[in-house]
């Protein structure tokens, strides 16, 4: 909005309208990916994102469980963006055809806010699955750490 109109104004509702709006569906959307995260309290909570992104062992080992579930939570998102992947591609080169165009006929702040959205989309698109990747592997290795460290889910012994 800042770039296109020069309306810082505009550029500020607009930031406020839509800051609330993706923060509260990126809540609701981990919430259904990790229904547990609402009995821990905030530190807990925490420290079980830090060490299951990181790919670390938990301090706690009565928090184990909550890690092996937000590993879970994040797996079942992933597979859920993967299947998104076509949509965005196809955006992307929506945005491109688009940007195309305004190069050719649109005013200097719409030319660069187009183009600005097409440099966003293929950011999206190129470097966040290797991002997405490597917090996945971590996060199995949490996994797998923290089925480790819980004993009930340990394979009972023939002695």
């Amino acid at each position: 909005m800042l770039v296109e109109s020069g309306s810082s104004v505009g550029a500020a509702v607009v930031f406020l309208i839509l800051s609330p709006f993706h923060g509260i569906r990126s809540a609701r959307r981990m919430g259904r990916a990790w229904p547990g995260a609402g009995d821990l309290n905030s530190a807990d909570r925490a420290a079980v994102v830090c060490a299951t992104r990181r790919g670390e062992a938990i301090d706690d080992p009565l928090l184990a469980p909550a890690v092996v579930e937000y590993a879970d939570g994040l797996s079942r998102v992933a597979e859920e963006d993967r299947l998104r992947r076509p949509l965005v591609l196809l955006v992307t080169a929506l945005a491109i055809v688009l940007a195309g165009y305004d190069t050719l006929t649109a005013p200097t702040g719409v030319l660069v806010a187009s183009w600005l959205v097409v440099v966003l989309l293929l950011a999206d698109f190129v470097w966040w699955p290797g991002r997405r990747s490597r917090v996945l592997t971590r996060a199995e290795r949490a996994r797998a750490l923290a089925l480790s460290a819980r004993p009930e889910d340990r394979p009972a012994s023939d002695s």
